[in-house]
């Protein structure tokens, strides 16, 4: 899997068994995921796929896609990394009592079956859900809320419930970094990766590559603004 932004989307690339709730949705072989962000007034004249169909179009990718035409900026992407486990988080409130339109990809570097990539969405909502009652929202299920998941290698889960190996991290990543979206609003420029590090007990960090005397890499032709680098922290 790789990933990287392009005019104002997200695009997360590689051999994926993919499940989807939005438009075009459904459970199939894809070899990209996009967020679609924007601002702007939707302008699919009655075509929910037409935005991100294009955006594909235009980044010259195969018509094999899963995409969701997001509301939110995309410097508001909070991307949470746990051990073989990314998930990126579109979020924001509309209000002081109220989430915004709330889009969550998961990715799992180890396979998981149909049925767990089915079992990831309820735990997802489960953890959105939670994740938006601890920070004393309302969590409606909001009808243009859309969860993707996408994995890659052979099945290696068939269980995705809240207590799975890949569950828990997956809700885990949610429930911190839910609250971390939704105070991205006008805070940064660019998308925030946060990193699960056992050091000192076990948390998360947020990487700041530039911070890194180093960067953009320690290796010629390379950049690790999204990619967490096997150096850091241990300099």
């Amino acid at each position: 899997m790789k990933y990287y932004i392009r005019n104002d989307t997200l695009f997360v690339r590689g051999t994926f068994s993919a499940a989807s709730t939005g438009p075009c949705g459904g459970l199939r072989p894809v070899s990209t995921v996009l967020l679609y962000s924007t601002e702007k007034p939707r302008t699919t004249h009655g075509d929910p796929c037409r935005d991100v169909t294009l955006q594909v179009a235009r980044e010259g990718l195969p018509n094999d896609f899963f995409g969701i035409h997001e509301g939110n900026g995309i410097s508001r992407l909070c991307i949470v990394q746990y051990d073989f486990i990314t998930v990126f988080i579109l979020a924001a409130t509309s209000s002081d009592t109220q989430a915004d339109q709330v889009t969550i990809v998961v990715y799992s570097g180890e396979g998981l079956a149909e049925n767990a990539l089915l079992q990831m969405i309820i735990t997802v909502s489960s953890a959105k859900a939670r994740a938006l009652t601890d920070a004393g929202l309302p969590a409606p299920a909001a009808s243009d809320d859309h969860v993707i998941v996408a994995s890659e290698t052979e099945a290696h889960h068939k269980d995705a419930g809240r207590h799975s190996e890949a569950g828990w991290r997956v809700s885990e990543c949610i429930l911190f970094g839910l609250p971390h979206a939704l105070e991205q609003k006008d805070r940064r420029k660019d998308p925030a990766l946060y990193v699960y590090s056992r050091l000192g007990g076990g948390h998360f960090v947020l990487w700041r590559p530039r911070e890194c005397p180093y960067y953009p890499c320690h290796f010629q032709g390379q950049r690790c603004d999204y990619c967490y680098c096997p150096f850091y922290p241990l300099g």
